[in-house]
């Protein structure tokens, strides 16, 4: 036997005892090694076809055929082989199409149970995903799904399993992990459960975020889980606060009592709860059940008008609340996550009772100053989609939630026309809020609904409201505005725009008292500058008076902004190029490159740009201001790629000025600008500016021409166009 035979009988003795260990997987009791012994004779098949189809003369899987030599006459052994491949590829065909027919039934199990598991049924979800099973044993999506629903009837060890079996069909299933880690945690395998969790990372480490809350509950619970162990052994023990703790509420759990009756003993239970353990007792005994329960407090809270008696209680309960969560993350979540409590905290904080509004702000911000009770603040107003792990994917917060949301914003901002402490406070609890991801994401999809409240803002009196608030608030409002989504929003709405002229105009007849609430002012008219079209050529106009008349001020600061946002609405229209150039604008812009920092330059020259870029008078002033243009061809040599492309324009604007090109022909300008109209900057603009200032040089002055030749400045300047056209 030669090589080639030999090395083909070698093949075919493989491929025998491959198809007999695949015969053996396909008789296997367990369902996943028969479903992937079945897929592995799908896939050998379909390698045999591609052979085939590649070369007629190969030999195939199942029709392999070896000569023995000098005889072409097939063995006993060799037929039988031939007849047993033939019949492994007619069943794995029958079961690859069985298969295919099992799948369709076992999608529109899944899709039945998924409709039941959305209505609350979930034994009835449970059935559909195990009749889907039955039809497909490696169907990991069902083995997931039915997983969940076992955990919503808390059957925790089930739903282990089940994820058991969707890792055996994919180990890197990440749906698998988070269900293993959330039975887990329910059964109190703390250990586990962060493992489960930090196996989500490892698999893709794009979920860091998800998994750092997942670990953080896993935290919080176990934390929780300790502080009850110790609660329950010092009332064993008998001591004195944790006993009383229980006692007083089992005495206000007396239902029917005067309203005096329940203030005075909450009032005493707030004074006894010093430490973690009696904030525990108070969880572990139905505290907070057994006081927003109550019909005469719910009763209370819920009156239009309130006597001394009701206020009383409202005030008290607010107390204990902060009392019993200072510090504790379970008591908050178990505050927040409620959610009529929820609802009522929201409610509150625009309560006709200075009282009750000032003790409901103060629990809300004491949630906040942590990421935790920010996240319980925001996640349980549904301001946000989370992650999708559940069958049925999250709905976009309804009209409730948003309208809710936006009452609470505007409580928060009712807080402006308040003392400055408390007007303070509330903005801070605001900005708490805006720190957070999930609040940002929900703010721009729902910003339509949120900026009336922001718009009542701007359209306040600055006399009456906490200027400090006030510029808080503003200064949200202009961080938010960085985002192109919310800046498209703000921009289309009318009423904002005037908004932000109407408090302007109000600040200026006393510049220096609303200094800080000018200046924050126009940090958010930047923001709102950028986005093009403006509000109205007629806005646009409105705020370039604005800050031309701002560009007296003696502040710096202020002058800087003001100018930022001239040189984003000048070009809007010649009529205002026009009052500008008549009010002095060229000349504070020369003064402001003469002493101004990068910043302030930035936007000097580019306002310089505009204007020469529209009118010869403007052309003549900054040459007779900027003596030989020093101070523009000093521009040219910044880093700054935008302040250089202004330069170059500007500079291009000014050689139209009769004479000038003659002025400077002892300086190396034609250097200067040859080197950046072929200089490889990210911005095209200043190759293109600096090669029109070149063009319009040598027009105005031929000898400039002639230094151009002899630097090949003709052959750049034309590579140049072609890269800037090809770009």
């Amino acid at each position: 036997m030669d090589a080639d035979q030999e090395k083909d009988l070698q093949k075919f003795l493989k491929n025998v005892d491959e198809i007999t260990n695949l015969i053996q997987e396909m008789n296997s009791d367990d369902p996943v090694v028969q479903q992937k012994a079945v897929l592995e004779t799908e896939k050998r098949l379909l390698l045999v076809e591609e052979d085939q189809e590649e070369d007629d003369c190969r030999t195939t899987l199942n029709k392999t055929m070896i000569s023995p030599p000098q005889t072409t006459m097939k063995s006993t052994e060799e037929i039988d082989s031939e007849a047993f491949l033939a019949s492994v590829e007619k069943d794995a065909k029958e079961r690859a199409k069985r298969r295919r027919e099992n799948k369709v039934l076992a999608d529109a199990l899944k899709e039945k149970g998924n409709e039941a598991f959305a209505k609350g049924d979930y034994e009835t979800a449970i059935l559909r995903y195990s009749e889907g099973l039955e039809k497909l044993k490696d169907m990991k999506v069902l083995y997931t799904n039915r997983a969940q629903a076992y955990m919503k009837l808390e059957d925790y060890e089930k739903a282990l399993v089940d994820c058991e079996w969707a890792l055996k069909c994919d180990e890197k299933c990440t749906k698998a992990y988070f269900h293993m880690g959330k039975a887990n945690l329910a059964l109190k395998n703390y250990s586990v459960s962060r493992e489960c969790y930090k196996k989500i990372l490892e698999i893709n480490p794009k979920l860091q975020t998800q998994v750092k809350d997942y670990l953080n509950q896993v935290d919080l619970q176990e934390k929780a889980d300790h502080q009850e162990k110790e609660a329950h052994k010092l009332l064993d023990s008998g001591k004195n606060t944790a006993v009383t703790t229980k006692n007083l509420l089992e005495t206000l759990s007396k239902p029917d009592q005067i309203p005096l009756f329940y203030a005075g003993g909450i009032e005493i239970l707030t004074e006894i709860i010093k430490e973690c353990t009696e904030q525990t007792l108070f969880r572990i005994h139905n505290g907070f059940s057994i006081i927003s329960d109550n019909e005469v407090i719910r009763r209370c809270f819920s009156t239009a008008g309130k006597d001394a008696a009701e206020e009383t209680v409202c005030v008290s309960v607010l107390k204990l609340w902060q009392t019993v969560c200072s510090g504790n993350e379970e008591n908050q979540r178990v505050l927040v996550m409620d959610r009529d409590r929820a609802r009522l905290l929201a409610a509150l904080l625009s309560s006709r009772v200075l009282a009750i509004r000032q003790q409901s702000l103060a629990l809300l911000l004491q949630l906040a100053q942590t990421e935790s009770g920010r996240s319980l603040i925001i996640s349980h107003l549904d301001l946000t989609r989370l992650p999708c792990w559940d069958v049925v994917s999250w709905r976009t917060a309804t009209s409730e939630v948003i309208m809710g949301f936006c009452r609470l914003l505007e409580a928060l901002v009712s807080f402006l026309d308040f003392s400055d402490k408390e007007a303070d406070t509330a903005m801070g609890l605001f900005t708490d809020l805006a720190l957070e991801e999930r609040f940002q994401v929900w703010y721009q999809a729902n910003l339509p609904g949120v900026l009336p409240a922001l718009t009542g803002v701007l359209k306040r009196d600055p006399k009456v409201s906490s200027s400090s608030a006030l510029c808080q608030c503003i200064a949200i409002m202009g961080n938010l505005s960085a985002e192109p989504a919310t800046r498209r929003h703000m921009t289309a709405c009318e009423e904002f725009g005037d908004g932000c002229l109407s408090l302007m105009a109000r600040c200026e007849e006393d510049v220096d008292l609303f200094r800080e609430v000018i200046y924050t002012l126009l940090g958010l008219l930047m923001n709102l500058c950028l986005q093009s079209p403006f509000v109205s050529e007629v806005w646009a106009v409105e705020v370039s008076r604005r800050c031309l008349s701002l560009l007296n001020s003696q502040d710096g600061g202020i002058l800087t902004r003001a100018a930022g946002v001239l040189s984003r609405t000048l070009s809007s229209s010649l009529k205002i190029v026009e009052e500008a150039l008549r009010a002095g604008v060229i000349k504070k812009m020369i003064k402001f490159l003469k002493t101004g920092g990068e910043t302030a330059s930035r936007y000097a020259v580019k306002i310089l740009a505009i204007c020469t870029n529209s009118y010869h008078e403007a052309r003549e002033e900054v040459v007779r201001l900027d003596n030989k243009l020093s101070i523009m061809m000093k521009l040219l040599s910044s880093e700054d790629e935008v302040l250089v492309g202004n330069a170059a324009l500007c500079l291009g604007n000014c050689m139209e000025v009769p004479n000038v090109a003659s002025s400077l022909l002892k300086t190396d300008l034609v250097q200067v600008l040859l080197r950046l109209a072929g200089s490889d900057t990210q911005k095209t603009a200043v190759q293109v500016n600096a090669g029109i200032a070149l063009g319009k040089l040598c027009t105005a002055e031929p000898r400039f021409a002639a230094q151009l030749r002899k630097l090949h400045g003709l052959e750049i300047l034309s590579s140049t166009v072609k890269y800037i056209s090809d770009s």
